[in-house]
């Protein structure tokens, strides 16, 4: 009886169909082909010994597989609107270069990459459906100017000094007078908005 406990016999009675699936001859040219494919990105290889084909090889099918994952996430993911849309592409980016210099499983990593963007996609699907959680994910906007009085207590807690809101000020609203300001507020991206009188 063969190694593998399946009979390859081509004449025999009381051979199964599922047997001509695993028969050698099926099976040897299907190992090559996988063989070819661990030899070609160097799949179980150290990473000190991975060649520059290999390494581009897998950047390569990195690319290709992280633009699939992106484009099935959501096109706000690459605005990078809130810490929460950076927090997948610096963690994405993160994973995913680890299956190209090889200190972590090829196909696993990309998976785990995979996941990720399912994951962030969705956060977004609740945070759409639930103001409550959007607010938890995505945090909230916070005013620091009102009728040109700057509040000071939020300022500090958001790390803007008066020096910052005079600058996005004469870069964002062109204006350099803060009296002309009605509403200055920190976005949930952190960017300051500015609503003139």
């Amino acid at each position: 009886m063969p190694r593998d406990g399946f009979s390859c016999k081509r004449g025999s009675k009381n051979g199964h169909a599922r047997d001509k699936v695993f028969c050698r001859d099926t099976i040897l040219p299907m190992n090559a082909l996988w063989n070819s494919f661990e030899t070609v990105l160097g799949l179980g290889v150290e990473p000190k010994d991975l060649t520059f084909v290999q390494i581009s090889l897998r950047g390569i099918i990195v690319f290709l597989a992280t633009l699939i994952a992106v484009r099935l996430g959501h096109k706000r993911s690459l605005a990078r609107k809130t810490p929460f849309d950076a927090i997948l592409l610096v963690i994405l980016a993160a994973v995913l270069s680890r299956a190209i210099n090889g200190s972590a499983p090829f196909f696993a990593t990309i998976g785990g990459g995979a996941i990720l963007v399912l994951l962030h996609r969705l956060f977004a699907y609740l945070a759409f459906h639930s103001h409550r959680f959007g607010i938890f994910v995505k945090g909230r906007p916070e005013t620091i100017v009102r009728d040109g009085e700057c509040d000071l207590r939020v300022m500090r807690r958001n790390h803007i000094s008066v020096h910052d809101l005079e600058e996005d000020m004469r870069l964002d609203a062109n204006i350099d007078d803060l009296s002309k300001v009605r509403l200055a507020r920190v976005e949930r991206s952190g960017d300051i908005s500015f609503i003139k009188k």
